[in-house]
C-alpha cells in the first residue's frame, strides 16, 4: 500500500474486503480501515502508522513476556525440583551472543 500504485490500491481494495466476510462487524471494520468508503487518502495514513507502530506492540509484548518468564520461569508440568547447579541464561549467554 505505501507505495501507492494500482497494484497496492487493489492489494489494500482485496485484502481489506476479507474483513467483511466476519459477521456483524465486518463491514464496519472495512469502513474504519478504509477510513471512509473506499480505499483514498486516510487508508494510506491508517496503513503507515500501523506498519509505524506495529513493531513497537511487538517489541513491548515481547519485553512483557520476558520479563513474565524471567519472574515465574519456565513451566514444569511434572513439578520435579530442578534446583540443581545451573547457570542462568541472562547474564551470562547473552553477554556471550
Amino acid at each position: 500500500v505505501l507505495p501507492w500504485g494500482q497494484m497496492s490500491f487493489w492489494g489494500a481494495t482485496v485484502i481489506t474486503n476479507l474483513f467483511s466476510a466476519i459477521p456483524y462487524i465486518g463491514h464496519t471494520l472495512v469502513e474504519w480501515a478504509w477510513g471512509g468508503f473506499s480505499v483514498d487518502n486516510p487508508t494510506l495514513t491508517r496503513f503507515f502508522a500501523l506498519h509505524f507502530l506495529l513493531p513497537f506492540a511487538i517489541a513491548g509484548i515481547t519485553i512483557i513476556h520476558l520479563t513474565f518468564l524471567h519472574e515465574s520461569g519456565s513451566n514444569n508440568p511434572l513439578g520435579i525440583s530442578s534446583d540443581s547447579d545451573k547457570i542462568p541464561f541472562h547474564p551470562y549467554y547473552s553477554f556471550k551472543d
